[in-house]
């Protein structure tokens, strides 16, 4: 197996990479992609650990608020990862580095598909290295496209001749800005716990992320339609002072930075239905952003990207996949995470999206689970298992879980 990729990948732990300028930013990793990653790499949560990781529960290590209220605190059974995105993808790349059969080649740039003379198949890739004078072109028996939000293949498929692949989107003009502060701080609301959450809401526009990293804490400040968090250090903090969690600016107001802080625009959802493509090629397959960008703030791409590795898996262990087959599978996994953020999302009434019958009704009910919440830790259990990818979103809506909502706790 050879990966490709722009980037020199092998290097500090704690630089960000100039293909992902979104690096800077905090991210999760939702409890499944916890679990796979350690069903993937073994031991690989006690290996972060190790090294000063912060690791917790979600339920009782971050404190979730909705609308200014605090979901009440519960054990969830779900271990939250702290690491950066780069530290993360370093120790990634050790654990895939060490498998005998993959070879990596940095710094190099994938031009085109290469295609068999019927264009039926899909035969491998033209590359072309940074310190190459010439492309060339490197044979595959299966090509993945995992270049993520920039992806390239549904236009290289239009210039093979085939549709243009299906999209949906939904359009929320999410800015988000971060800014990295030396520890310890003189007030921290924190404590040995993990992050506050103050998640933005119709009713509260303005959301963030304050958490607790090795060696250092972090502060993502989020704005949809028109809110911006600024990037000079007066402004960014004013925001801050704006949330509804006070905690966070008086934690903030006199810390270090370790920078300017960082904006980060990100226009809009995409989901690329493959599996409705009239024709693929055989030979080329899609997986993660590649497939589906979402909203960052809900942090499911690392995390659905992690579960579309094991339905590869499983196409993988009988053969060749055939991609009518595979994206099939695929499309069934992103189906609840993208009716997750997508429906909160469309909960603003000026995003721009299709709004079904199921998705109005998300926003009528979700709202009442995370106000019911606030008093009631089984409701805050429930609702972090579903939104960490765990339990269905059905699971939300079984009577025990409903009778809660409307009726209160017995």
């Amino acid at each position: 197996m050879t990966l490709i990729d722009r980037d020199t990948l092998i290097g500090p732990e704690d630089d960000s990479r100039r293909a992902v300028p979104q690096g800077h930013h905090i991210h999760a990793l939702l409890a499944r992609g916890q679990q796979i990653l350690d069903e993937l790499f073994t031991g690989f949560t006690d290996e972060l650990a190790s090294i000063g990781v912060p690791i917790g529960d979600f339920g009782t290590s971050l404190s979730w608020y909705f609308n200014g209220r605090m979901i009440q605190k519960a054990e969830t059974g779900l271990i939250c990862v702290a690491a950066g995105r780069p530290l993360l993808e370093s120790r990634l790349r050790g654990r895939v580095r060490a498998l005998p059969n993959v070879t990596y080649r940095e710094r190099t740039d994938i031009i085109d598909l290469v295609a068999a003379p019927g264009r039926d198949r899909i035969t491998g890739v033209r590359v072309q290295a940074h310190d190459a004078a010439e492309p060339e072109v490197l044979d595959a028996d299966l090509v993945v496209d995992a270049t993520g939000r920039g992806t390239r293949t549904p236009r290289w498929l239009e210039q093979l001749g085939y549709p243009s692949v299906p999209e949906e989107r939904v359009k929320m003009e999410l800015t988000y800005t971060t800014c990295h502060f030396h520890g310890p701080l003189n007030f921290d609301p924190i404590g040995d716990d993990i992050a506050l959450l103050p998640v933005a809401t119709p009713g509260m526009p303005r959301g963030a992320i304050f958490a607790r990293l090795p060696d250092r804490y972090a502060l993502s400040l989020t704005g949809i339609l028109g809110e911006k968090p600024p990037t000079d250090m007066h402004g960014y903090l004013e925001y801050a002072k704006s949330l509804p969690v006070p905690e966070i600016y008086k934690a903030l107001r006199d810390a270090e930075p370790m920078g300017a802080p960082a904006m980060f625009h990100f226009p809009a959802s995409i989901r690329r239905r493959y599996e409705r493509m009239s024709r693929l090629p055989d030979g080329l397959l899609a997986i993660g952003d590649a497939a589906a960008v979402f909203n960052p703030v809900y942090g499911q791409g690392m995390t659905v990207a992690a579960i579309g590795a094991t339905v590869l898996g499983k196409h993988l262990a009988k053969g060749v996949p055939q991609p009518r087959a595979y994206f099939r599978d695929l499309s069934a996994i992103v189906d609840a995470p993208w009716d997750m953020a997508a429906g909160a999302d469309l909960g603003f009434p000026g995003v721009v999206g299709k709004r079904t019958l199921k998705t109005r009704l998300g926003n009528s009910y979700i709202p009442r689970v995370q106000a019911a919440a606030a008093s009631d830790g089984v409701l805050s259990a429930a609702f972090l298992r579903t939104a960490g990818l765990v339990d269905p979103p059905t699971a939300l809506m079984k009577p025990s879980v409903m009778s809660r909502v409307f009726f209160g706790k017995r």
